[in-house]
């Protein structure tokens, strides 16, 4: 299995920032698309609307700064105003004979041999200097490992004043964007399937804070007041261990929060929790996160089977599997680890884990021309997709970042290479594109 644990209010003075996605009905401001706030950019799609970042780089050409980080992560970089804010488990101490009062976990799991320092770091788009570094939990990891994974995969959140931090079973933080934490809360202890990590990331939309608690024990879905981190609701879920971060959207005129699972993909009401609506149709071990556009919500997955589904959220309302809500499904060439990029009126996603990129219709699910073969990447993919100024960048584990035109055609434009692996989403900002690796942070500008 392959989890995520591989890859995943006021922006500016003035401009409340919600976390949705497309054509959700309201569209962030400018200001707010000069960031990439969160998971999947500053419209949960993987677009950045106002970048554009070089086509060509190495790591002797248009690498503004690189520097390295402690310890691993996962974790996709996220960037609002002169910063980029990252998470990290960090190792420390001497290393010891591996515990685990869980299941260890089963293929490619790997031991924790030391204690960590989970931690989250600010730095400094300029020079790429470290701005602060705070430590949010030193422990013992209860559970191991994937090979390819690591301990801290969620990618945070912020509204430019405050920056959200889902660690899983090491907690939730909120701490204002010079490092101080406001507050803090215990969610308890995660068991995922295999034992294989944690990251489903937090979402924002408001002043309301949502994390999915995905596990083998008690799923749930939360909602927190993102100054106080008072719990405003709690609701069960009838699900396992999935990594699939929420999307929360607009619908006529009303906010509700989309979790793709394997059960059920479900749409729950903002204000109360409530479940608005279910539909089957995904497999198991969902990590891949939905995305929407025009009243349209498209989730899919792979691992022993694929699938992919376009809900109309028009009428939506109980279990709607198997109804004319459903307007497409697809069984073939689906995601696991990455997520879609809806760029435009075009929905692209991977293969499974691999370098071959499909193109649809998001409405009607019609291919546009058949799938491409991504020449040059000759890895897995667990980075998700982005685009902006008219291209698209598909970063692999082998260092290798394919540059394409999005178009018709979708020409391939650059292959650019960096000496590190990379699992984590890129981020896009201004003429700058951030790629986080096993080692190094990159900022890639001319």
């Amino acid at each position: 299995m392959i989890s995520l644990g591989r890859c995943l209010t006021l922006l500016g003075c003035v401009f409340a920032f919600s976390a949705f996605a497309g054509d959700a009905g309201v569209r962030p401001g400018a200001e707010a698309l000069r960031n990439w706030p969160q998971w999947r950019g500053p419209l949960a799609n993987g677009v950045a609307p106002l970048a554009d970042p070089p086509i060509h780089w190495s790591e002797t050409n248009n690498v503004r700064w690189r520097i390295s980080l402690p310890g691993k992560g996962h974790s996709s970089p996220i960037v609002f105003g002169d910063s980029v804010y990252v998470l990290a488990a960090v190792p420390v101490g001497e290393a010891q004979k591996p515990v685990h009062d869980d299941a260890p976990g089963v293929h490619d799991s790997v031991p924790v041999t030391h204690r960590h320092q989970f931690v989250a770091l600010a730095i400094s788009r300029r020079d790429g200097s470290v701005s602060w570094k705070k430590v949010l939990r030193e422990e013992w990891p209860h559970e191991g490992g994937h090979v390819t994974g690591s301990l801290a995969s969620s990618s945070p959140v912020t509204d430019g004043e405050q920056l959200y931090v889902f660690l899983g079973s090491r907690g939730l933080y909120c701490l204002d964007l010079k490092g101080d934490l406001k507050w803090s809360k215990d969610l308890g202890r995660m068991r995922t399937l295999h034992a294989h990590g944690e990251g489903s990331s937090p979402v924002l939309h408001g002043d309301t804070l949502i994390v999915c608690w995905d596990q083998e024990g008690d799923s749930f879905l939360y909602a927190f007041d993102k100054r106080t981190g008072k719990q405003l609701w709690k609701v069960p879920r009838d699900e396992k261990t999935a990594w699939s971060t929420p999307l929360v959207i607009e619908h006529e005129g009303k906010p509700q929060i989309i979790v793709s699972a394997t059960k059920r993909v479900r749409g729950y009401d903002l204000g109360t929790g409530a479940q608005l609506w279910e539909c089957a149709g995904l497999t198991d071990n969902v990590v891949s996160s939905p995305v929407y556009t025009d009243g349209v919500v498209i989730a899919g997955n792979s691992y022993y089977s694929q699938a992919m589904l376009a809900i109309r959220l028009a009428g939506a309302k109980g279990n709607i599997t198997g109804t004319t809500n459903v307007l497409w499904k697809l069984n073939r060439m689906t995601p696991y680890v990455s997520s879609p990029l809806l760029y435009d009126n075009t929905l692209y996603f991977l293969r499974h884990n691999q370098n071959v990129l499909s193109r649809l219709e998001p409405l009607t699910g019609k291919p546009r021309d058949g799938a491409l073969r991504l020449e040059g990447i000759n890895d897995f993919i667990f980075a998700s997709p982005v685009g902006a100024a008219g291209r698209i960048y598909v970063t692999g584990r082998d260092g290798v970042t394919v540059v394409l035109r999005h178009d018709s055609k979708n020409a391939m434009l650059a292959v650019n290479k960096l000496e590190d692996s990379f699992s984590a989403s890129p981020a896009l900002v201004d003429r700058e594109l951030y790629l986080r690796g096993e080692r190094f942070l990159y900022c890639i500008a001319e």
